[in-house]
Protein backbone atom coordinates (compact mmCIF):
# COMPACT_ATOMS: atom_id res chain seq x y z
CA UNK A 1 0.00 0.00 0.00
CA UNK A 2 2.85 2.46 0.57
CA UNK A 3 4.16 2.30 -2.27
CA UNK A 4 1.19 2.80 -4.36
CA UNK A 5 0.83 5.81 -2.04
CA UNK A 6 4.44 6.96 -2.70
CA UNK A 7 3.71 6.17 -6.67
CA UNK A 8 0.66 8.58 -6.53
CA UNK A 9 2.42 11.47 -4.72
CA UNK A 10 4.99 11.34 -7.35
CA UNK A 11 2.83 11.11 -10.20
CA UNK A 12 0.74 14.00 -8.61
CA UNK A 13 3.80 16.53 -8.23
CA UNK A 14 5.02 15.45 -11.93
CA UNK A 15 1.37 16.69 -13.60
CA UNK A 16 1.97 19.70 -11.02
CA UNK A 17 5.29 20.33 -12.05
CA UNK A 18 4.20 20.13 -15.95
CA UNK A 19 1.17 22.22 -15.18
CA UNK A 20 3.30 24.87 -13.49
CA UNK A 21 5.55 25.48 -16.49
CA UNK A 22 2.88 25.55 -19.37
CA UNK A 23 1.52 28.65 -16.65
CA UNK A 24 0.65 31.97 -18.79
CA UNK A 25 -0.52 35.08 -16.03
CA UNK A 26 -3.42 37.49 -16.48
CA UNK A 27 -1.48 39.79 -18.37
CA UNK A 28 -0.52 36.86 -21.16
CA UNK A 29 3.10 36.22 -20.75
CA UNK A 30 5.06 33.42 -19.46
CA UNK A 31 6.74 34.44 -16.42
CA UNK A 32 9.68 32.16 -17.88
CA UNK A 33 9.90 33.59 -20.96
CA UNK A 34 12.25 36.06 -22.33
CA UNK A 35 10.97 38.81 -24.49
CA UNK A 36 9.34 38.07 -27.66
CA UNK A 37 10.16 40.95 -29.27
CA UNK A 38 9.84 45.27 -29.41
CA UNK A 39 7.18 47.91 -30.43
CA UNK A 40 7.71 49.16 -34.07
CA UNK A 41 8.89 52.70 -34.65
CA UNK A 42 5.85 54.62 -33.64
CA UNK A 43 4.11 52.04 -31.92
CA UNK A 44 3.27 51.17 -28.31
CA UNK A 45 2.30 47.81 -26.63
CA UNK A 46 -0.07 47.49 -23.40
CA UNK A 47 2.15 44.48 -21.90
CA UNK A 48 2.41 43.38 -18.60
CA UNK A 49 0.28 46.23 -16.58
CA UNK A 50 2.46 48.68 -18.25
CA UNK A 51 2.69 50.80 -21.83
CA UNK A 52 6.21 50.07 -23.73
CA UNK A 53 7.29 52.25 -24.17
CA UNK A 54 6.15 54.59 -21.75
CA UNK A 55 7.58 57.85 -23.19
CA UNK A 56 7.79 57.90 -26.74
CA UNK A 57 8.70 61.45 -28.66
CA UNK A 58 7.58 61.77 -32.35
CA UNK A 59 6.80 64.90 -35.11
CA UNK A 60 3.74 66.26 -35.85
CA UNK A 61 1.28 64.52 -38.16
CA UNK A 62 2.82 61.11 -36.55
CA UNK A 63 0.13 58.02 -35.71
CA UNK A 64 0.86 56.03 -32.81
CA UNK A 65 -0.33 52.94 -32.69
CA UNK A 66 -1.40 50.96 -29.50
CA UNK A 67 -1.58 46.89 -29.70
CA UNK A 68 -2.60 45.26 -26.35
CA UNK A 69 -0.55 42.22 -25.72
CA UNK A 70 -2.40 41.53 -22.29
CA UNK A 71 -4.98 38.83 -21.62
CA UNK A 72 -7.16 41.45 -20.09
CA UNK A 73 -8.86 44.71 -21.07
CA UNK A 74 -7.23 48.06 -21.09
CA UNK A 75 -7.59 51.57 -22.70
CA UNK A 76 -5.92 54.43 -24.00
CA UNK A 77 -7.50 57.82 -22.80
CA UNK A 78 -6.06 60.96 -22.69
CA UNK A 79 -5.05 62.85 -19.72
CA UNK A 80 -4.59 61.08 -15.99
CA UNK A 81 -6.27 59.29 -14.01
CA UNK A 82 -9.48 61.62 -12.33
CA UNK A 83 -9.16 64.27 -15.12
CA UNK A 84 -9.36 62.91 -18.59
CA UNK A 85 -8.78 65.71 -21.32
CA UNK A 86 -11.02 64.37 -24.04
CA UNK A 87 -8.43 64.67 -26.13
CA UNK A 88 -8.24 60.30 -27.60
CA UNK A 89 -9.73 57.62 -25.45
CA UNK A 90 -9.80 54.38 -27.58
CA UNK A 91 -12.03 52.74 -25.15
CA UNK A 92 -11.76 49.05 -23.85
CA UNK A 93 -9.42 47.52 -26.05
CA UNK A 94 -9.32 43.54 -26.08
CA UNK A 95 -6.10 41.18 -26.31
CA UNK A 96 -4.94 41.74 -29.73
CA UNK A 97 -6.85 44.75 -30.65
CA UNK A 98 -5.28 48.00 -31.50
CA UNK A 99 -6.17 52.04 -30.93
CA UNK A 100 -4.40 54.29 -33.43
CA UNK A 101 -4.53 58.51 -33.17
CA UNK A 102 -2.57 61.16 -35.35
CA UNK A 103 -0.88 63.90 -33.60
CA UNK A 104 -1.46 66.98 -35.30
CA UNK A 105 -0.23 69.44 -32.91
CA UNK A 106 2.74 69.88 -31.28
CA UNK A 107 3.03 69.13 -27.53
CA UNK A 108 3.28 66.86 -24.53
CA UNK A 109 0.31 64.55 -23.95
CA UNK A 110 -0.21 62.70 -20.76
CA UNK A 111 -2.41 59.23 -20.84
CA UNK A 112 -3.50 56.36 -19.36
CA UNK A 113 -5.64 53.44 -18.81
CA UNK A 114 -8.72 54.06 -16.96
CA UNK A 115 -9.15 50.99 -15.93
CA UNK A 116 -5.74 50.04 -14.15
CA UNK A 117 -4.63 53.40 -13.51
CA UNK A 118 -1.57 53.07 -12.08
CA UNK A 119 -0.41 52.19 -16.48
CA UNK A 120 0.45 55.78 -17.39
CA UNK A 121 2.54 57.19 -20.71
CA UNK A 122 3.29 60.34 -22.56
CA UNK A 123 3.68 61.49 -26.03
CA UNK A 124 5.80 64.10 -27.23
CA UNK A 125 4.74 66.01 -30.31
CA UNK A 126 7.82 67.87 -31.83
Amino acid sequence: MSKKILYLAVLSFAVIAGLTGCYKNDYGTNPSSTSNGTPGTNEVWLQGMAFNPSAITVSAGTTIKWTNKDNITHTVTSGTPGSPDGVFDSGNIGNGATFSFTFNTKGTFQYYCSIHQSMRGTVVVQ
